[in-house]
């Protein structure tokens, strides 16, 4: 998302240029990126895959943090993510699987998926452009090389996009391109975060609810999650299993990186697929 208030110039200037420069690709260049060897790599790397896959790819690279200490567990998660991740960890409270200031495209696709929305502060163009890229059909790729140097601002402008807007536009997703597909499915937390999901879904999303999933004996002995600002009589109330005794697919709002391991080999030792058998919503 923007890091700066000089960026919304850039942004206005990405979301208008396609109009007369269309046969070019694109490549984002912001005022953090790191000198000219570090951008002509990134074209290298991009025009490589471009010309060698489809035309409807976005292209991103790894990247170099600075302060190297900021966002840490975002940072590996930009630069670790497997290639058919880039695809099924887009729920995820991250955002973009390539992060925009990496991107690479074609300026026939970006006028085809965009242009930015400019509905001004607060709204995460990034997120937008990147969903709607996904709903015609876009693929994802990322070139395994830290290409940009992506600076950690305490006061960039993606902290005016409040975490509601954010929260409310992956659950809208969520419910257009993954539970049409389901005819139930557990969500796998039962506490805050877990939830909350649940009573963001639609009403048709929630009853395919058949359970809620976690580790926590407290919450398992309870043995239910009664949904009390429902309509409905009598109020709706959702089971509560140990995780090895609820079936997926699974809605994962646990977040990763944060246990030392222990929800990753517990999510492991169930031999699932991602994408397939859950997908990650943290």
């Amino acid at each position: 998302m923007k890091t700066t208030s000089a960026h919304t110039f850039l942004y206005e200037v990405a979301a208008c240029s396609w109009r007369w420069l269309r046969p070019l690709p694109i490549v984002w260049k912001e005022g953090d990126d790191a000198g000219r060897t570090l951008v002509r790599g990134r074209l290298q790397g991009g025009r490589v895959i471009w010309s060698e896959g489809r035309g409807d790819t976005i292209i991103g690279c790894q990247v170099r943090r600075e302060p190297p200490d900021s966002t840490e567990r975002y940072t590996r998660w930009i630069n670790q993510l497997a290639p058919e991740q880039l695809l099924t960890q887009v729920f995820t409270s991250h955002g973009p699987t390539v992060v925009m200031p990496t991107w690479f495209c074609s300026r026939t696709w970006f006028s085809h998926v965009g242009p930015f929305d400019e509905g001004g502060q607060g709204v995460p163009e990034d997120l937008l452009l990147f969903y709607n890229h996904l709903r015609k059909g876009g693929g994802v790729v990322r070139v395994d090389r830290s290409l940009v140097l992506y600076r950690y601002h305490p006061d960039a402008a993606t902290h005016s996009v409040l975490e509601t807007t954010i929260w409310t536009h992956r659950v809208r997703f969520l419910e257009e391109r993954v539970l049409p597909h389901w005819a139930a499915f557990t969500i796998w937390n039962a506490g805050r975060q877990g939830r909350r999901l649940y009573r963001s879904l639609s009403a048709g999303a929630r009853r395919k609810v058949v359970a809620f999933c976690d580790v926590d004996e407290n919450k398992i002995r309870k043995g239910f999650y009664c949904y009390e600002d429902s309509k409905e009589t009598p109020k709706p109330r959702v089971p509560i299993l140990h995780f090895r005794a609820a079936r997926p697919p699974f809605v994962i709002c646990v977040k990763l990186d944060l246990t030392g391991g222990e929800f990753e080999a517990n999510l492991r030792s169930l031999n699932l697929q991602e994408g397939r058998d859950f997908l990650h919503f943290s």
